[in-house]
């Protein structure tokens, strides 16, 4: 059960905003919740006595406040900081002292609190007050999955009702978070199966594949490969989180490798392998790049078929060099792995628009990934070549083989019926 009254990690400067943190522990208060203030200023020591001093802050960082302040570089000063702060973040939530954070700050806050929110375990309730939020000088791989971020409109310097309206529901955002957790166990119990699609639309497989796992006894959690569902997937995979995976939409690998902001970061494809969590791999959706549908297409890229999916995302066809490169970081990535994988190549497709007909229908392009795949696949990978599209019922149930197959070996624990 969640905590009645949890208690919320509360992460600011109290030289520079002790107003602010002050009226933001009392709206925690307020809700239900209970505040501990970490202090992670430089400049002085502010209003009031933090629960968490910035010397503390500091000595977690492996040096001291004077030593911080005399460095004269504030980028220094609070990239040290921040290192502390993530440090007896960690410690308290380790103990059990803390159950979710909240932080707010600008640029030098928000830089701070993004570190010390990745940090922190998938599902830990995280919400910064920032006054950059959503802006573009936040990196995607920079943002948690699982991150509750709200604009600190007009909240710079001093109180006011704008900037109060804002803390308060930033306050009651954190203390609902935590009362409204699930807690692990408390519902299922059975094995969960990690799964990756790009939509419902241009993979479908999920359909399929859900009931048949279900009726195996197992739960089956996917993951929207738009950047921030790949990056909650790898994190949990690298974890442990999943008997196995079936990670089959691979295009946020492609993304990165073209330069997208649609990314989940460098290390896509190597969460599941580096943990030796089972895993069964196609190339799903890796023909194409998505750029924001609202911007034009990368230059790179231009002359090359589109589609617009929404007003949000627009994809873009890779041509024939890049499917192969694709299919080079594939097998490598791949040859990493301490578990089981194997690989299944859909020879007839890999999304819904490369069929004859739609809009990035590209023969050519998919034969070379085609081709190109097996001269990259290691002896320690399976590969399984099948002879239809990534959406016909042939793949799903190619797929379902090697999970059974494996399940039998004793590679993935058995279904809880």
């Amino acid at each position: 059960m969640a905590n009645p009254s949890p208690r919320i990690l509360i992460i600011g400067t109290v030289d520079t905003k002790s107003d602010e943190i002050a009226f933001l522990r009392q709206s925690v208060e307020g809700c239900g919740g209970r505040a501990i203030v970490m202090d992670v200023g430089v400049l002085g020591k502010g209003g009031f006595t933090a629960d968490i001093p910035n010397t503390e802050v500091a000595a977690a960082a492996g040096t001291t406040l004077q030593a911080i302040i005399d460095s004269g570089d504030e980028n220094t000063s609070m990239t040290l900081m921040a290192q502390g702060a993530t440090a007896l973040a960690l410690q308290w939530h380790g103990e059990g002292r803390c159950d979710g954070l909240l932080a707010l700050g600008g640029t030098m806050g928000t830089d701070l609190a993004l570190d010390v929110a990745n940090a922190l375990p998938l599902g830990v309730p995280k919400v910064v007050l920032s006054t950059i939020a959503y802006s573009h000088l936040v990196p995607p791989d920079r943002i948690p999955p699982d991150l509750i971020m709200r604009l600190w409109a007009g909240g710079l310097y001093g109180l006011n009702r704008l900037c109060k309206t804002a803390l308060a529901q930033a306050a009651g955002a954190a203390v609902g978070a935590c009362l409204a957790r699930v807690e692990e166990g408390s519902d299922e119990c059975r094995p969960v199966v990690g799964m990756t699609s790009l939509g419902s639309t241009a993979l479908r497989y999920m359909k399929a594949l859900k009931p048949a796992l279900e009726a195996r006894g197992y739960e089956l959690a996917v993951f929207h490969t738009t950047g921030m569902g790949g990056r909650a997937f790898e994190d949990l995979a690298a974890k442990g989180r999943f008997a196995a995976v079936m990670d089959f939409s691979l295009q946020e690998l492609v993304n990165h490798m073209g330069g997208s902001c649609v990314t989940s970061g460098a290390d896509r494809l190597r969460g599941a392998g580096r943990a030796g969590v089972p895993q069964i791999v196609a190339p799903g959706a890796t023909d194409m790049v998505d750029y924001a549908a609202w911007s034009p297409c990368p230059r790179r890229f231009e002359g090359r078929a589109a589609h617009a999916h929404n007003r949000l995302i627009a994809s873009v066809c890779i041509d024939e060099a890049m499917r192969r490169e694709v299919a080079r970081e594939i097998g490598s990535r791949l040859a990493e792995a301490r578990g089981p994988s194997c690989l299944l190549l859909p020879a007839g497709g890999i999304e819904e628009w490369d069929r004859p007909g739609a809009p990035l229908h590209d023969a050519a392009g998919l034969a070379a990934l085609v081709d190109e795949l097996p001269r990259h696949v290691g002896g320690q990978t399976q590969l399984r070549r099948i002879d239809a599209h990534i959406n016909d019922a042939a793949f799903a149930e190619a797929a379902l083989a090697v999970f059974d197959a494996w399940v039998e070996q004793g590679l993935i624990a058995r279904g809880v019926q």
